[in-house]
């Protein structure tokens, strides 16, 4: 059978001409404070425009798209939204470690209270103004050390696969554990401690289990960041700080 052609992909939202104020009704920018709303209540998964419309009160689903054309390009303003929560510093400072520590730090916070934006950022261009800026500021950090813009570019997205994956990660394992009840790591050590010492083939595990020492995602990141920057430190020019 003959493949059906597939439908053209919507237009990116920030390529289209934003749609005329209205005296009345809704507003761009109340549709995408209640699609957050309904995503920061029950994830990506829940997102339709259906549910977005129900948040709003007596709309249809139709009505939105009087003011974003598709889901996708909800989407698109939803993240840029909530990146606009990242704090920037407004130029780079002396510590280019503290600065991109400080921006890794406040993106972190983000995606743990938006834990669907990590679920759909890579999904999507990160065209909307407050993710260019994010990045901007990131390789300006970067080329003030001497990094060519395409290297910058790179530790850039290596930074944003770090900190996303591993939020993204954090907030599964979090949810894991609501669903088990399971209060925190110490419990989860607990849960799991007397198999690994009643079945004997595990002395490094049990040795461990005896008295755990987890650490938090937060101090996992520290740690974590710490490789990464000294990673990228290594390719500067002279492989050292500035």
């Amino acid at each position: 059978m003959p493949k059906r052609p597939q439908a053209a992909p919507a237009p990116l939202i920030w390529l289209e001409q934003r749609p005329p104020a209205r005296r009345r009704g809704l507003e761009r920018e109340a549709i995408v404070r209640a699609a957050v709303a309904v995503a920061d209540e029950g994830g990506a998964q829940a997102l339709t425009m259906a549910a977005v419309a129900r948040r709003l009160g007596s709309y249809t689903p139709m009505a939105l798209y009087r003011y974003i054309s598709s889901k996708d390009g909800l989407t698109d303003l939803m993240l840029d939204h909530v990146a606009g929560e990242i704090a920037l510093p407004a130029q780079p400072g002396p510590d280019w470690r503290a600065d991109l520590r400080a921006i890794a730090f406040a993106s972190w916070d983000m995606v743990m209270q938006h834990t669907w934006f990590a679920q759909l950022v890579h999904a999507r261009p990160p065209l909307g103004p407050n993710m260019m800026r994010r990045t901007e500021i990131i390789l300006q950090i970067l080329t003030r050390q001497g990094a060519p813009v395409a290297e910058a570019m790179t530790y850039a997205a290596l930074l944003d696969r770090h900190v996303f994956g591993g939020a993204l990660q954090a907030a599964e394992e979090r949810d894991m554990r609501q669903r088990y009840g399971i209060a925190d790591m110490k419990d989860m050590t607990a849960a799991i401690s007397d198999l690994a010492i009643a079945d004997g083939r595990y002395p490094m595990l049990s040795t461990w289990m005896a008295s755990p020492s987890p650490v938090t995602p937060d101090e996992q990141l520290e740690l974590s960041l710490i490789f990464l920057l000294d990673g990228i430190a290594a390719q500067l020019p002279d492989g050292r700080d500035r």
